[in-house]
């Protein structure tokens, strides 16, 4: 028996938000003081460091689950199952539904449940939860999904990661320049007589002093919306976090599958920033004694779709599976590695025969 990813789909928005949307915005420090460089010198800077040139915003209307069905149906019809025979479905993300110009978060009822009124279906044990485990989050649902199957109470998950983060950004932090929205879905199922399938997982959570690497704070600039909370981050810590710890969850993952690190074909990580994406990989290969890295090991989509969180692992998957990625394609018995890291602080990776 396996456990295998039948079908992929996601929802990326169209509205393209470019660096240059942003020159004549504000930005103040984490201590309300206005940042005396140009804003046109504070961009370059950041596209050097993130890598990111633009993001993708919702439209005004829609909201995040609306985003989650899209994907949802998507992967349904690529996996090419009936809606009924879905057991579960997994919805990820962070800050729920969160209409425009608001902050007013709406899990009631949960953007599970609404996917399943969305999709139309009627058997009621087809349990739908959230998880919420920070950037992570589809990755645990694929590993929650897993579990599922192994366990023998279910044999099609229906995992959802989407997010709206542009409707929780501090105009006034710079950060918020990393942030945009978007959805993937998969269908996690049961097979026999494959060699595809999940071969390991490792998932981890760290609560010390970086559980509080990102949280919800004030706006930097103090008199706008008072009383508003908006998602902040200690960016330096939780690079220098991610630099160390990742690795070594990504090498737990792949020793546990028995897999060669000479065979493995790609690396999907979290796009959170090209800098610190392009150090984890570089550290992880370090720790099988590997300075150069294979060519086109990590395809990445940052540059142009930002950071949208529990999204950006299965939209990354997808496209590269769709053949939307220059140099970067994927054939049967390909063994890929899917790794992240996020709020919590959590990490989590999947090793994977295709």
């Amino acid at each position: 028996m396996s456990v295998i990813i039948k079908g992929l789909g996601s929802f990326i928005p169209d509205n393209i938000i470019t660096n240059s949307d942003f020159f004549k915005h504000e930005f103040y420090s984490e201590d309300g003081e206005a940042l005396i460089q140009n804003t046109e010198t504070i961009i370059r800077k950041f596209k050097d460091i993130t890598g990111i040139e633009s993001r993708r915003y919702s439209d005004d209307a829609m909201l995040n689950s609306d985003m989650g069905a899209i994907a949802a149906k998507r992967a349904i019809k690529n996996a090419n199952i009936s809606i009924e025979d879905i057991d579960a479905i997994i919805f990820a993300h962070n800050f729920g539904n969160i209409p425009k110009d608001t902050i007013q978060t709406d899990v009631l009822p949960c953007l599970a449940t609404r996917v399943k009124h969305e999709l139309g279906i009627q058997n009621p044990n087809c349990a739908a939860f959230d998880i919420i485990f920070g950037c992570p989050g589809w990755v645990q649902g694929v590993i929650l999904a897993r579990q599922y199957i192994l366990s023998g109470d279910a044999k099609n998950v229906l995992v959802i990661g989407s997010e709206a983060l542009s409707r929780v950004v501090d105009p006034f932090d710079r950060d918020s320049m990393i942030y945009s929205d978007g959805a993937g879905a998969s269908i996690i199922s049961y097979a026999e007589n494959t060699e595809s399938g999940i071969m390991s997982v490792a998932s981890q959570t760290f609560a010390n002093e970086e559980a509080f690497y990102l949280f919800y704070g004030p706006s930097y600039k103090k008199e706008y919306a008072e009383g508003t909370r908006y998602i902040k981050m200690h960016g330096r810590k939780i690079y220098e976090f991610a630099l160390t710890n990742v690795p070594l969850a990504m090498k737990t993952c792949l020793d546990k599958a028995g897999v060669d690190i000479k065979d493995l074909s790609k690396v999907f990580i979290h796009q959170a920033n090209e800098k610190m994406d392009e150090a984890i990989i570089e550290r992880f290969y370090k720790l099988y004694d590997i300075k150069d890295l294979p060519p086109h090991i990590m395809p990445m989509s940052i540059h142009e779709l930002g950071n949208s969180s529990v999204a950006t692992v299965p939209t990354l998957l997808d496209l590269v599976l769709s053949g939307k990625i220059e140099n970067h394609q994927i054939n049967k018995g390909d063994i890929i590695l899917l790794a992240s890291v996020g709020a919590g602080m959590s990490i989590n990776a999947v090793c994977y025969r295709v």
